[in-house]
């Protein structure tokens, strides 16, 4: 149960009506940690742009998914972990690769790319750095602008995860792949 306030958009005032309704007519994402950040109205509007900016990024869609998977299962961030699957699904990934990440197994991903952003999201939440042998792999197989890419995308998809936890923010009942 949410420990804020769902505020529906009939409850905002008109800074946060504003960018509500400017989120929901260019991405139509709106909900799950959303709700909290509708609270102040400039870091729901600086976090669209972000998701945005990374989601246009280098990092394939597929590549996006895997890192919002392996931090969603880090941070245990159910929520987050419903909406991540449900993308996942969408540009297919195999529902095998998503019960290996959610039992906390490396998947095996046939991909390089995939598999270093994989690694790379896995180790910086593990070990809160890159080692030299996983940073070398990585530049080598992504190029810097990808890498910074994927360090940018670990970083802010743990904001979202750490907010939904936070404040309690749940997927529905019916979620079909929940946490283990």
């Amino acid at each position: 149960m949410a420990r804020i306030k769902i505020l529906g958009r009939a409850d905002m005032n008109a800074e946060q009506a504003r960018v509500y309704d400017a989120a929901k007519a260019s991405s139509g994402i709106v909900g799950g940690p959303y709700y909290a950040y509708i609270q102040l109205p400039k870091l729901f509007e600086a976090s669209q742009i972000l998701r945005a900016s990374l989601s246009d990024g280098p990092l394939s869609h597929r590549e996006q998914q895997i890192v919002n998977l392996a931090v969603a299962r880090h941070w245990n961030a159910r929520y987050p972990w419903f909406a991540q699957v449900r993308g996942s699904l969408a540009v297919g990934i195999d529902q095998t690769i998503i019960d290996a990440i959610n039992a906390r197994q490396t998947p095996k991903l046939t991909d390089a790319h995939e598999r270093i952003c994989f690694t790379v999201a896995s180790e910086l939440l593990a070990d809160k750095m890159l080692s030299d042998q996983t940073y070398a792999a990585a530049e080598k197989t992504m190029g810097l602008e990808r890498l910074v890419a994927l360090v940018a995308a670990t970083g802010s998809f743990s904001m979202t995860c750490m907010t939904a936890n936070a404040f309690g923010i749940d997927p529905p009942a019916d979620n079909p792949t929940p946490l283990a």
